[in-house]
């Protein structure tokens, strides 16, 4: 059998291996030589009641008491707005009857909603004023029921 061939290259690798090797060791025993190995207490770091980093423990007569019934947590109830009406008015701004698409514009907010003629009640063209309801789609909310005024 052929014994394996030591090429240049493989030489300059395994030469810049052991190198590296070695630069490792070197740091690691210069870490070890140069750390003070403090105690638990040098290692400690306190926060003050600002909020910032402190190497001496806080003040315990600046200390605050908190009721821990008075933290809420999650998300609080919704108080009850205001009933909106669901009917909304607005103009037809394009409407494709071959495509069976088009976009309402609000009247009150200038939004633009897409309608689909599967959400349609009357037939309508670009220009109609419209009256329409509005449900959420996969891509944002949609104007249904939508009738001529």
């Amino acid at each position: 059998m052929a014994r394996a061939q030591e090429t240049y290259g493989k030489k300059e690798r395994e030469k810049k291996r052991l190198k590296k090797r070695e630069e490792k060791q070197k740091k690691k025993e210069a870490r070890k030589a140069t750390s003070t190995g403090g105690t638990l207490e040098d290692m400690l770091v306190y926060v003050d009641e600002n909020g910032h980093f402190t190497d001496t423990p806080p003040d315990p007569s600046k200390k605050v008491k908190i009721d821990a019934e008075s933290i809420v947590l999650g998300i609080p109830k919704k108080e009850e707005q205001e009933a909106e009406d669901p009917i909304r008015k607005g103009k037809v701004s394009f409407f494709d009857s071959s495509k069976g698409f088009g976009f309402i514009i609000d009247t009150e907010n200038q939004e633009k909603y897409f309608v689909h003629v599967s959400g349609l009640i009357d037939e309508i063209m670009e220009n109609d004023k419209v009256s329409f309801e509005l449900e959420k789609g996969m891509k944002g909310l949609n104007a249904v029921r939508v009738k001529k005024v």
